[in-house]
């Protein structure tokens, strides 16, 4: 494992009165969150960091929720014009000692179509499908939405 990273994961991805994380095998979810939707959206980006702590690499293939219609691995590219552009991450591959981000601004779990409106502090169960640790449950928690924006997250902490 990269102490170092790990703990840059843990410092930027929640204020430390709402980070929650979960160990199971290797792989160590640091605070699994939403970013409150805009009331009446039909869409809406959940964000977690991935470490693994395991002796073998592990590829996340997808994300499962009942909370939308349909859940996406996406990240997102800048093209030479400087318009950002949402692309498809068909799976993560996270090598041993290794951390993976999905953090605003970057990757993210895309959530289209949602089922019901989501508030701050709601729990949201989720199940992440990895190829070899398998389908692991892990609960989101929704997040005010500019929690995590670099700015708000420091004030936060301060």
């Amino acid at each position: 494992m990269k102490p170092f990273a790990l703990a840059l994961a843990l410092l930027f991805a929640a204020p430390a009165a709402l980070a929650h994380d979960l160990i199971v095998g290797g792989l160590h979810f640091v605070h699994p969150f939403i970013a409150a939707p805009i009331p009446g959206s039909m869409s809406g980006a959940a964000y977690v960091v991935i470490a693994n702590e395991g002796s073998q690499a592990d590829t996340l293939l997808g994300v499962e929720t009942d909370i939308a219609m349909m859940s996406m691995l996406h990240t997102t590219m800048f093209g030479t014009d400087g318009v950002a552009r949402m692309v498809e991450l068909p799976q993560v591959i996270i090598e041993p000692g290794d951390v993976f981000g999905f953090e605003p601004g970057a990757a993210h779990i895309m959530l289209m179509m949602l089922t019901r409106q989501l508030a701050v502090g709601d729990v949201v169960p989720f199940t992440l499908v990895f190829e070899n640790a398998g389908r692991i449950e892990v609960e989101f928690v929704v997040d005010p939405a500019d929690l995590h924006e670099p700015a708000a997250a420091m004030e936060h902490m301060h």
